[in-house]
C-alpha cells in the first residue's frame, strides 16, 4: 500500500482554488502524537480545542468547525474513529463526538507500516506540508503539531507533479530590484543579499505559478507575515495589513502597522506586476480579516 500517495491525495473540498487544510492538519497532528505515543488514542473532547486553533491559524477565513476533519478523514484510510458503543463515527456534529467518547488514531495498517519504515512519517509529513502550505510555514506547523523531523526530512519529499523553476527567486528578485517590496530592506553581504526571499503571491501548493506576476521580493519578516496572512496587497497595489494583528511595541508599530496603505516598491520598469488574480486569491484565501486603514503620514 502506498502510504505517500495516500497522503498525496487526500479527499478534500476544492474549487477555483479553495483551501481546505481541515484534513492536513488533523492528519499532521496525528503524526505528531503517534511520536508521543503510538499506541495512543485523540479522544475528540481532549484535542478539540488543539484542532481549533491550527484551523484558526493556518487555515482561511472560511473555517469549519474540528470535527469535520474528526469524522471525514476516515474516507480517506488512514484513519479510524471509536466511540464507547463501537467502531465509527457518530458524524459531523460536535455534540456527538463529545458525548459518545469519540476518539480517533491512525489505522492500524498505517501504524504497523510506520513501526516497520520509521522514515515514512516523515516522508508522509513532508507530503502533507508540501502540498498544502508554503514552506516559510513549514517549520513552525510542525513545532505546532509536536512534530520532530530529522533533518533530512525536509527535503521536498512530495510526489513529483510539477517541477518547480529554480529561477523564480533571481527573476524576481531583479524585478523588484533586491529591495523588499513592503518596507525596502536591501541588505547585503558584500555582492550576496542576506535576507531576502522570493514569495509566492497565489501559493505554488495551489497551483500558483513560478513566474514573476505571481512574485514579490519580500524581506524574511514580511515574506513571514504575508503567508500568514497579516499583509497582504489591495487592488491599487498597496500594502494591506490586518486588523487582527496586534503589536504594541515601536518595532511591530514601524516594521508592520506602519506599512497599511503604502504603495509597493517596486516592480522595475518592464517587469510584469503581480497579475491581479494571483492577489485575489491571496485576499480571499490567506489574507486574514478586514485591512487597517492607511497609516497616517
Amino acid at each position: 500500500m502506498d502510504w505517500l500517495e495516500r497522503a498525496a491525495k487526500l479527499r478534500q473540498w476544492t474549487r477555483s482554488g479553495t483551501r481546505a487544510p481541515h484534513k492536513p492538519l488533523l492528519f499532521l497532528y496525528a503524526l505528531g502524537r503517534y511520536q508521543l505515543d503510538s499506541d495512543g488514542e485523540l479522544g475528540y473532547s481532549a484535542v478539540e480545542e488543539d484542532l481549533k486553533r491550527l484551523l484558526t491559524e493556518y487555515g482561511p477565513s472560511n473555517r469549519s468547525t474540528p470535527a469535520y476533519p474528526f469524522h471525514h478523514l476516515v474516507s480517506d484510510g488512514v484513519w479510524e474513529v471509536r466511540t464507547r458503543h463501537g467502531a465509527g463515527s457518530p458524524g459531523t456534529g460536535v455534540r456527538e463526538l463529545r458525548e459518545t467518547g469519540a476518539a480517533g488514531r491512525l489505522v492500524p495498517e498505517l501504524r504497523a507500516a510506520l513501526r516497520r519504515e520509521p522514515s515514512l512519517l516523515g516522508r508522509m509529513a513532508q507530503v502533507l506540508l508540501d502540498l498544502n502550505f508554503p514552506p516559510s510555514l513549514h517549520g513552525e506547523l510542525c513545532e505546532a503539531v509536536g512534530l520532530e523531523l530529522e533533518p533530512a526530512r525536509t527535503e521536498r519529499l512530495s510526489p513529483a507533479r510539477r517541477q518547480r523553476d529554480r529561477r523564480m527567486r533571481e527573476l524576481v528578485l531583479t524585478a523588484y530590484e533586491y529591495r523588499c517590496a513592503f518596507c525596502g530592506y536591501d541588505g547585503r553581504i558584500g555582492a550576496v543579499p542576506v535576507g531576502l526571499e522570493a514569495a509566492h503571491v497565489r501559493w505554488w501548493a495551489f497551483d500558483g505559478p513560478d513566474e514573476v506576476d505571481n512574485g514579490l521580493c519580500l524581506c524574511s519578516l514580511h515574506h513571514k507575515l504575508f503567508d500568514k496572512g497579516v499583509l497582504g496587497i489591495g487592488d491599487d497595489h498597496r500594502v494591506l495589513v490586518s486588523q487582527r494583528f496586534v503589536g504594541g511595541s515601536p518595532v511591530a508599530r514601524d516594521q508592520v502597522i506602519s506599512l497599511a496603505g503604502r504603495p509597493l516598491i517596486g516592480p522595475q520598469a518592464g517587469a510584469s506586476p503581480i497579475a491581479p488574480a494571483h492577489r485575489y486569491w491571496h485576499a480571499d484565501q490567506v489574507f486574514q480579516g478586514a485591512p487597517r486603514p492607511a497609516a497616517a503620514v
